[in-house]
């Protein structure tokens, strides 16, 4: 599949099905985040982290790869400033985004490997799970152009996922056991997002830390803490009100922020934080 082909196929689901609401309210993209009550406070408060990196105040924050800014903590990000630039590939997206923010939001159809700002535009950036979407090799160009358009002295805050990161491995026997006692085939040997096949309805192609400071090392200077560590996959399977699911998410919280650092590189999601350096 061509770089053109795979853009195009990822506009296409997320502008008639991804962001398409459903009955109960969500956008259909929903459904690969666990909402449940048990696990609501935790992911509210990862989804949080971001305001810990970004300058507080300031005139435009970008939202690269936008999409309808869907939950209520994403929000937040923009309230210290001016105007949410919201640069999307999808149009539903930013109709969405658009509802959302109300004048607050400004919105450009973009593509985040292909920027159309000026350089240093931003006082802050954010992006939520938009990068894994590229082909590999516009990775690496996706951060170029964001450290490019982000002012001196201003930070930008990435949100991904790692492809079968090692946290997650060591859980995933449990899991293969669980689908054989309940009746369902396992899936081991099937080929995981970071091969770059549809998944989640769509491309993905995930990297894991290593590569990403490979890639990156004689561009600019990231921080990797942890987002979250825990996959939607694992809090489905293990995550039980009856069974202290509420504490076991409040412990891994605290044990997140205190060791950051090794939760960011070995658990799902990353946060990578950069800063323009005057």
């Amino acid at each position: 599949m061509t770089e053109k082909n795979t853009k195009e196929e990822v506009r296409q689901f997320y502008d008639q099905i991804g962001w398409s609401q459903e009955e109960d309210g969500n956008y259909q993209n929903a459904r690969y985040e666990d909402l449940r009550p048990v696990s609501r406070e935790y992911i509210s408060k990862t989804r949080l982290r971001v305001n810990n990196h970004l300058l507080p105040l300031g005139r435009f924050l970008l939202d690269a790869g936008s999409g309808p800014v869907q939950y209520p903590e994403y929000l937040t990000y923009s309230e210290g400033y001016d105007y949410r630039i919201c640069a999307d590939i999808s149009i539903t997206a930013l109709q969405e985004a658009k509802k959302r923010l109300g004048e607050h939001g400004l919105c450009v159809v973009a593509d985040v490997a292909n920027l159309p700002f000026a350089p240093e535009a931003f006082d802050g950036i954010v992006s939520m799970h938009t990068i894994h979407h590229l082909p590999m090799k516009e990775h690496r160009a996706a951060y170029k152009e964001l450290y490019r358009v982000l002012g001196e002295d201003k930070k930008a805050v990435i949100i991904n996922g790692w492809g079968d990161p090692f946290l997650m491995k060591l859980v995933e026997p449990f899991i293969q056991l669980g689908r054989v006692l309940t009746g369902r085939p396992s899936q081991y040997g099937k080929k995981k997002g970071s091969d770059g096949e549809k998944e989640s309805g769509t491309f993905v192609r995930k990297m894991d830390a290593k590569w990403l400071i490979r890639e990156l090392k004689d561009l600019f200077p990231i921080k990797i803490y942890s987002w979250r560590s825990l996959s939607t996959r694992f809090l489905r399977w293990f995550i039980r009100p009856k069974f202290g699911g509420n504490f076991f998410l409040k412990v891994i919280f605290w044990k997140e922020d205190k060791f950051s650092h090794f939760f960011g590189k070995h658990g799902q999601y990353p946060m990578v934080v950069f800063k323009k350096e005057n």
